[in-house]
């Protein structure tokens, strides 16, 4: 009991400092996921796995807490499983790679000797499904924490009632880690699980459940397995129906998962975690209680059943925008947009030339200016030339014509030109006063 509890604290302060010691490195690496237009670093897996390792590692060298073989294995394949996801951090796999690695580690961890062959494939099968499904729950901050701890304690209880104590050991210390690096991953997080950290935990909760139930019939294990995991499993549901309905690619990202869908109905995203947690919470519980005997296993037809109804509410939920159009129908219309806005520019030109030319045959002569900037240049020019005709006295006003065409103040008599243009008439500038005429007289005799 003391062991239990001084490993758990241990496991708790490790992933917490990792986690505040890797962010730094993560950045500047570029390891980030974003989230609402905000980076987060992505290697705060690795400070769970490697807390949660360390510390059942070293219980395990010391005698305090030794490990049986097949909790062994699972912890060695389950770091073999955050391996595969910090690479896919890194180079961003395929999540068919990932399902087929995670498969292969299940594999080596599945005691097929108790549960038999047929049996051993659908475990394998599951504890697969579920570490996927557990890195979809990475999409929120604090939510893949959240039920990553409740599903360890729920885990680790069963495994205690089988008297399994190591695998207890492990399942504590891990959801010890996992509340350290909530600390960190709590709205706003600083920095995010990964596929590190959620594939692992994934692997270790579903691997362990397996071994926890290895000497029960089916029926009753399927009434204790999927309560434990039902929110990662009703996630994964809710995001492939949704795209498959909605016509989009299974594989791609988008906003449609729980939380994403609670806060379009007005949630805040520390509230949607909490409401999910209360949920899994309840979902675990009943999962615990049917491993003790404590409800009949048709509670797991329940749970279901509860399950599907919350999918189907949040499937109405629109996350979706309107699709563009695309393939033929896409260049089509655009073709048919480009060629009546090129239309509609033409005839507006062909307007502005009609409206131009009228202007300079009518307007031109009722109000005797030319509208055109043409006309304008070519009125001035013809101004100019005529005042500065050889033969002309300068002080005869320009003829009406070149009057009318020219701007005031331009090649012209002030006086003149506010008799003929309409314009006022500027004042009169003085070159001298009075005394400095009379001076200039007097000096030049």
């Amino acid at each position: 009991m003391l062991y239990g509890i001084a490993t758990a604290t241990a496991a708790l302060f490790l992933a917490a400092v990792l986690s505040a010691l890797l962010r730094v490195p993560a950045l500047r690496l570029g390891l980030v996921d974003r989230r609402r237009m905000r980076p987060v670093p992505l290697l705060g897996g690795v400070a769970v796995v490697g807390s949660t390792c360390l510390i059942a590692a070293a219980g395990g060298w010391t005698g305090a807490a030794p490990l049986s073989h097949p909790v062994g294995r699972l912890l060695a394949v389950g770091a073999g499983v955050a391996v595969l996801g910090l690479v896919a951090d890194v180079w961003r796999l395929k999540t068919p790679l990932l399902l087929v690695g995670t498969a292969v580690a299940a594999a080596w961890v599945v005691p097929y000797d108790e549960t038999g062959v047929p049996a051993g494939i659908a475990a394998v099968l599951w504890i697969a499904c579920v570490a996927a499904a557990f890195r979809g729950l990475d999409h929120a901050d604090g939510l893949a924490g959240t039920v990553g701890v409740i599903t360890a304690f729920g885990a680790g209880v069963c495994a205690a009632a089988e008297l399994m104590d190591d695998l207890a050991v492990l399942l504590s210390v891990l959801a010890a880690a996992l509340t350290g690096f909530l600390m960190h991953n709590w709205h706003p997080a600083r920095i995010a699980f990964g596929a590190c950290g959620s594939l692992f935990t994934g692997f270790v909760l579903a691997s362990s459940a397996v071994l926890v139930r290895t000497e029960y019939d089916a029926g009753p294990t399927a009434a204790v397995l999927f309560p434990l995991t039902a929110t990662a499993v009703a996630d994964a549901v809710l995001v492939v129906l949704s795209r498959r309905l909605a016509g989009r690619p299974v594989l791609r990202r988008g906003p449609d998962h729980l939380a994403h869908r609670l806060r379009r109905l007005g949630l805040t995203p520390p509230g949607a975690t909490v409401l999910i947690g209360v949920c899994a919470f309840a979902t675990v519980l009943v999962g615990v209680l049917v491993h003790l005997d404590c409800l009949a296993p048709v509670s797991g037809l329940w749970t279901a059943g509860a399950v599907s109804a919350a999918v189907l509410g949040l499937l109405c939920v629109r996350v979706y925008g309107p699709r563009r159009p695309t393939g033929t129908h896409a260049t089509t219309a655009t073709g048919t947009r480009t060629s009546a806005a090129i239309g509609t520019r033409a005839s507006a030109a062909d307007a502005y030339g009609t409206r131009t030319r009228a202007g300079g045959r009518g307007a031109a002569g009722v109000l005797g200016t030319p509208r055109s900037p043409g006309g304008v240049r070519d009125a001035r020019a013809s101004s100019v030339r005529e005042a500065r005709a050889p033969g002309r006295d300068p002080r005869t006003p320009p003829s009406p014509r070149a009057s009318r065409t020219r701007r005031p103040y331009d090649l012209q008599d002030p006086a003149d030109a506010g008799r003929s243009s309409g314009y006022p008439v500027p004042p009169p500038q003085q070159t001298a006063s009075s005394q400095v005429r009379e001076s200039l007289r007097v000096r030049d005799g």
